[in-house]
């Protein structure tokens, strides 16, 4: 009866904090071992004697298909004008959707081909280098 403190008399300073506390040190020690015990592989090994070809990050490699689509002096259409065009169709999306059957349709099939248009030429790099 006497000095005991109920459950409910738990005030932050310093019986949460050291709760917390030993949770942060318990996880930031987790994860530093398996830092340590699984180190992560550099990538791939550097080859000095085959020729090096820079690919772009994923997010671009559709453009970057497009690029090899359009060579030379067709170089502006695959990279200005047919983003633009994918862009504005893009947001035209809402606009024909007009809340009928016919324009969502139309609407969702928009969308449809765009999306497997730049999947396809997103994927296409990385199966076909």
């Amino acid at each position: 009866m006497g000095n005991h403190r109920d459950e409910r008399d738990k005030s932050f300073y310093p019986d949460y904090l050291s709760e917390i506390l030993v949770a942060i040190f318990l996880t930031i020690a987790t994860v530093s071992i398996l830092a340590l015990v699984y180190t992560p592989s550099i990538d791939r090994e550097i080859n000095y004697v085959s020729a090096y070809h820079p690919k772009p990050e994923w997010y671009f490699l559709w453009i970057y298909q497009l690029i090899r689509y359009f060579p030379g002096g067709w170089a502006f259409v695959g990279t200005v004008v047919v983003p633009i065009v994918a862009a504005v169709l893009f947001i035209s999306i809402p606009f024909v959707d007009r809340g009928n059957v016919h324009s969502g349709r139309v609407a969702s099939i928009l969308f449809a081909l765009l999306s497997v248009f730049f999947l396809v030429l997103t994927v296409v790099p990385v199966l076909w280098p």
